[in-house]
């Protein structure tokens, strides 16, 4: 007998495209709002919506709340949802193709996996965003905050402005239609005092990206190109750092005795 052949719907065509998988577990949603820790004053926006599985827990946890989806037959849904709760604004949008406000806001979301990179970059280049709280896939949750001893140029990048955390774990098992991986929430939050005044900022950027450069394979040899060997190898060995180290093995807050060893007055 021939194996039965089940019919791809539109839907399922849709869910792919859009890279959708609702959160559908009653605790798994309560513990991701809980690590997303709302202000009951301030303003949120919340990313890929959905069918509001986490709008109505949010609402109640925030002053404002704006809720964003693009697909339109989740979106009519969700529409539903958000004319019953008055603190609400729901927006059939893409939302990174929205301004960031000009006020104090957090990001909060089940976002579609497929454009994690990008909501990321988004949140990161808001000027007023204290933080963001994102259902992502595990591995790149864990690969953003060191999980494997080993840090990205993103992270290291942004860390004297942000902290970034893995706030949980969430099984696939939670999540409708099951997806493929376990997600994590990872917690990115601004600080409150950055780890380097704003006019250190760009040479410390510098730094980050020539080391991260690649060449030679290590960071001394990464940095060497514009440090001198003298200054870098008594930097390098003050910061307890052996110099065949590769990169991504350099912790963030070494990088900060780096930045502040080599551009010493």
């Amino acid at each position: 007998m021939a194996p039965r052949r089940f019919r791809t719907t539109e839907r399922d065509r849709s869910r792919r495209v859009l890279s959708q998988n609702f959160l559908a577990d009653p605790a798994a949603v309560a513990r991701f709002v809980d690590a997303a820790r709302p202000d009951p004053h301030g303003l949120v926006l919340e990313v890929g919506a959905g069918r509001g599985q986490l709008t109505r827990p949010l609402a109640t946890r925030c002053g404002r709340l704006t809720a964003y989806e693009v697909d339109p037959a989740a979106a009519a849904e969700l529409a539903r949802i958000c004319a019953t709760l008055p603190n609400v604004t729901h927006r059939q949008a893409d939302f990174l193709a929205t301004v960031a406000p000009g006020e104090e806001f957090c990001v909060v979301g089940n976002i579609p996996w497929s454009l994690t990179a990008a909501v990321v970059r988004w949140c990161l280049a808001a000027p007023r965003l204290r933080a963001a709280t994102l259902l992502t896939q595990l591995e790149y949750a864990r690969r953003r905050t060191g999980a494997y001893g080993r840090w990205t140029r993103l992270t290291v990048l942004s860390w004297p402005e942000f902290d970034w955390r893995l706030a949980g774990r969430v099984s696939r098992t939670a999540f409708r239609p099951v997806p493929r991986v376990d997600a994590g929430i990872l917690r990115i939050e601004r600080r409150a005092t950055p780890l380097l005044p704003p006019r250190a900022l760009p040479a410390y950027r510098r730094m980050v990206e020539l080391g991260f450069g690649g060449v030679g394979g290590s960071l001394a040899a990464s940095l060497a190109r514009e440090h001198p060997k003298g200054r870098l190898a008594a930097a390098l060995r003050a910061s307890r750092l052996d110099p065949d180290l590769p990169v991504g093995h350099v912790w963030p807050e070494q990088w900060l005795v780096l930045y502040r060893l080599l551009h010493a007055r």
